[in-house]
């Protein structure tokens, strides 16, 4: 998590390329003419020890010979000399590097040990590497192309980061022939240091990108790219399109989660987490690059109800039932601007939305009818389609579309139909930045996109509510079954350990006894009652339907015990080398109206744990009914992992049939996400079939899979879940002891209730203007943070915990090198030395988390806030442009 040096990178004011060549067309010969051509506002040396010149660049013979450091070196050289050279420019300063160069880690273990050698050169200087084996990097505002790339790209707003170099060239050539521009282009390649969630970080805080697309094959460091992810996600659309979709060879998964739970599941999860929105192929690449380069901040799109305007009629229904299929909606038009199109279209128009202004419709036609359209309240976007017609020039028709639009604070994406016809009409759209595309579904799915952004921020912004409460935990009685297995040699819990585990975070589960032999089964059936449920019991064997090892509704002893000999004698031929341990017994549930659900656990080797919801029974994996997302999850994020699948719709009720208990399920998956965090031994888990209905929920069976932990603690985690070993008491000046715990995402109404009770002048000097309420925005801002990167204290008044005495809070920069504090103590329970303890326990976190300093901006008349920095240490000093603050400092290095 660092952006250190990457602006020498990305705006270096010199650049030095060592394998610099004067053979025309050589990557060394490429490179140089790109870098010299692309306007750069410095210095552009070359190193060459065989000598040579291109224009006026003479060839230096090495890098102790450059004039001066240059900020960013390229180097295109064999292999073998990287990790000198890397070591060479370091000793002379430079901060940044991009080894074009391939021959690393892709090649095996020497490459790797190559590797390594590289970054142990660039390590003691700071020196930041992309790379190797890459394109290059291009800041076309900047005037940087440090790549081997055969087009200078173009000046925009949008920024491309991608693993492949191939599909950077591809992008550009296609956006560059269409006037289409960047703010930065990175091609990451092996991704030895700079990786994708430094550049969201650095793309994140660049005012020149506003818009980010990844085009990534792998990532590297789940929870760096996961916080970065989600940081850049609230400031601006991430489009992301991940390569390798499906597993070629995919492994036989002991588990249905583990079989449901391919690695494409998981990243389109991540992905959804963080907020990006994701794109499938090629295709839709490029028409994202279009889109985002197009977006327009003065006409945001703010709903997903499209009015469609053409002059074809069938078109119009293609792109209907596209919208419809894409999760959109049409516009019903009112009756006020169906009048007013009456006036100004054939009698023989559509009179609805689809609006088709038929196939004659000229420049005036399409004019009007837009300004109609636009101004109706029940239209959030307008897509404007054009068939081509002998009768009417296309051309005429798109500068009167051009003109509508701009005079619209709505958003207007158009489809011109047709080749070598409507190749003038784009042409005027793209030279007015409106959004046009080849195909009805292109225009579409731009739309869309723009839907699914809003959505994505909607629910990034959602605050869950405060209940009800995460079913409790018997930590104890959880690590103790997890520990005797693990001490026993064994790599799966039985049924009984299993059920026992998911009981101790507080899921409810079918009673289940074992037995050793079929005479014990059938006392255990009389003794939990009718119609009782037999099944084999054997570490051994996981799926134990298809062995033919589960028998239900038994109705008494004698039946119970001739099918657990008839049981023995299936499985022992079906599978002849496993170990039988006897039997598991239990009554059958009885809920007609239940639905069976799939709950699991996977721990992905990217992401770490993962959590799968969906469409349960023995037809689980052909059903395929499935979602999933990354834990730590609360109410809102479960809900919408609920929502996501089709059963959910079920769980709504249907024919008489009551709605399921909701909340249980909701519990249940949340339940999970602590169950991952507190064992991380637990590799899969399933409970198939989980019963739900409006009573409740309840397990019938469950299987759980153990190995030795990938790390320890929660560090296998992408998304750090909530630290509940930072919960305790500050302790008042008068002896007095407050609770105290990190924030949790449902903490908003405490916190506007801790507005509710704190003057107006306390709450000027704590947020620097006049603040009654937190907007919505930043409610959700300030209470769903990143555990990873920020922390907030909340302090409560006292035992009950209804209300906040006190909120303290760190935020950290991407380096972990500086943190910002913030601390608000109610006006009421001032006095009580709670600010003064708070900013110990903020300063003492910094110091655990290896922060160098932590620092603050203070009003100037905030008389108590700065005495108390004087008194622990901080130094004053100004602020640059704004006389009315002052910021502290408190250095922590040792």
């Amino acid at each position: 998590m660092s952006i250190r040096n990457l602006d020498r990178m990305f705006a270096p004011r010199s650049v030095a390329l060592i394998g610099a060549s004067a053979r025309a067309g050589s990557v060394g010969n490429v490179l140089l003419n790109n870098l010299l051509g692309a306007g750069l506002d410095g210095p552009v040396w070359a190193v060459n020890p065989k000598g040579g010149r291109v224009g006026e660049v003479e060839f230096l013979p090495d890098v102790e010979s450059l004039p001066d450091a240059p900020d960013l070196a390229v180097v295109a050289t064999p292999p073998q000399t990287v990790p000198g050279l890397i070591a060479a420019l370091g000793a002379r300063g430079t901060k940044a590097a991009v080894v074009i160069t391939a021959g690393f880690g892709e090649l095996g273990e020497e490459g790797w040990a190559l590797q390594r050698k590289m970054l142990e050169a660039a390590r003691p200087r700071l020196l930041r590497i992309a790379g190797p084996n890459c394109l290059g990097l291009m800041a076309p505002g900047k005037g940087l192309n440090a790549s081997f790339g055969h087009v200078q790209p173009l000046k925009g707003n949008v920024a491309f980061v991608s693993q492949s170099g191939a599909v950077v060239t591809a992008v550009l050539d296609w956006a560059t022939s269409r006037g289409i521009g960047f703010s930065s282009i990175a091609s990451l390649g092996g991704m030895s240091d700079v990786d994708f969630g430094d550049m969201l970080d650095f793309l994140a805080a660049d005012p020149q990108t506003k818009s980010i697309l990844l085009y990534i094959e792998s990532i590297t460091d789940a929870r760096k790219f996961m916080s970065a992810g989600r940081q850049a996600s609230r400031l601006k659309p991430v489009i992301v399109i991940k390569s390798g979709r499906h597993e070629a060879g995919a492994r036989a998964a002991a588990s249905h989660t583990g079989a449901l739970a391919g690695a494409d599941a998981v990243y389109h999860a991540a992905f959804r987490r963080a907020g990006m929105l994701r794109e499938l192929g090629i295709e839709d690449l490029f028409e994202a690059v279009e889109t985002l380069s197009t977006r327009s901040e003065r006409r945001p799109i703010l709903g997903d109800r499209l009015g469609i305007l053409t002059n074809g009629g069938g078109v119009g229904v293609l792109a209907t039932d596209f919208v419809i299929d894409q999760g959109g909606r049409l516009a019903t038009i009112s009756d006020e601007t169906v009048a007013a199109l009456d006036k100004v279209l054939p009698r023989t128009w559509s009179r609805a939305n689809p609006v088709d202004i038929i196939g004659d419709a000229g420049a005036e036609r399409y004019a009007r009818a837009m300004e109609a359209l636009l101004e109706d309240p029940g239209t959030d976007a307008l897509l404007v389609m054009n068939c081509p017609t002998a009768v009417v020039n296309n051309l005429s028709a798109a500068e009167a579309v051009i003109k509508a639009a701009e005079a619209s604070s709505k958003p207007v994406f158009t489809n011109w139909l047709g080749d070598k016809g409507a190749q003038a009409a784009r042409e005027a759209f793209m030279a007015h930045k409106i959004p046009t595309y080849d195909t009805p579904t292109g225009a579409v799915r731009a739309f869309m996109l723009h839907v699914r952004h809003n959505r994505n921020q909607r629910l990034l912004m959602e605050i869950p509510p405060a209940g009800p409460a995460m079913p409790q935990h018997d930590l104890a009685s959880a690590r103790k079954l997890v520990e005797m297995a693990l001490a026993a040699g064994r790599e799966w819990l039985s049924e009984v350990e299993a059920k026992a585990l998911l009981a101790a975070y507080g899921i409810p589960v079918v009673e289940t006894r074992i037995a050793r032999s079929a005479s014990e089964a059938a006392r255990i059936a009389d003794e939990l009652g009718y119609p009782a449920a037999l099944k084999i019991l054997s570490g051994d064997i996981t799926h134990k339907s298809d062995v033919g090892g589960v028998a239900l509704a038994l109705e008494d002893a004698a039946a119970v015990e001739e099918a657990a000999s008839r049981m023995l004698a299936r499985v022992s031929q079906a599978c002849p080398g496993a170990s039988i341990d006897g039997f598991t017994v239990q009554r059958m549930a009885e809920k007609r109206n239940s639905l069976e659900l799939i709950l699991g656990l996977v721990d992905d080797a990217t992401f770490g744990p993962v959590i799968l919801f969906g469409q349960g029974g023995t037809s689980v994996e052909v059903v395929r009914d499935k979602a999933m997302a990354l834990p730590p999850l609360n109410r809102t994020l479960a809900d919408d992992l609920i929502s996501r699948t089709r059963v959910s719709r079920l769980l709504e009720g249907y024919r008489g049939r009551p709605a399921a208990a909701r909340d249980a399920i909701a519990g249940a998956l949340m339940a999970l996400g602590d169950l991952a965090a507190d064992n991380p031994e637990v590799a899969e888990l399933d409970i198939n079939p989980l019963w739900a209905d409006h009573e409740g929920i309840v397990a019938l069976d469950a299987r759980v899979r153990l190995q030795s932990p990938k790390g320890r603690g929660t560090s296998r985690f992408a998304i750090r879940p909530y630290p509940s070993v930072l919960e305790g008491a500050l302790a008042g000046r008068e002896g007095g002891s407050f609770p105290l715990r990190p924030v949790r995402p449902e903490d908003a109404p405490l916190i506007d209730d801790l507005l509710a009770h704190t003057d107006p002048e306390d709450l000027r000097l704590r947020f620097l203007s006049p603040l009654k309420r937190l907007p919505r925005q930043l409610a959700a801002r300030l209470t769903q943070i990143d555990y990873d990167r920020e922390m907030a204290f909340v302090v409560f008044a006292d035992e009950k915990r209804a209300h906040l005495a006190a909120v303290g809070r760190l935020s950290e920069d991407p380096n972990r090198e500086r943190a910002e504090y913030a601390v608000l103590v109610r006006s009421d329970m001032q006095g009580h030395g709670l600010g003064y303890a708070l900013m110990l326990k903020l300063i003492d976190y910094a110091r655990e988390r290896g922060i160098g300093e932590v620092f603050g901006h203070v009003l100037r008349e905030n008389r108590g806030m700065l005495d108390m920095c004087d008194d622990l240490g901080f130094t004053r000093h100004s602020i640059e442009g704004d006389p009315s603050l002052v910021e502290t400092r408190l250095s922590l290095a040792d």
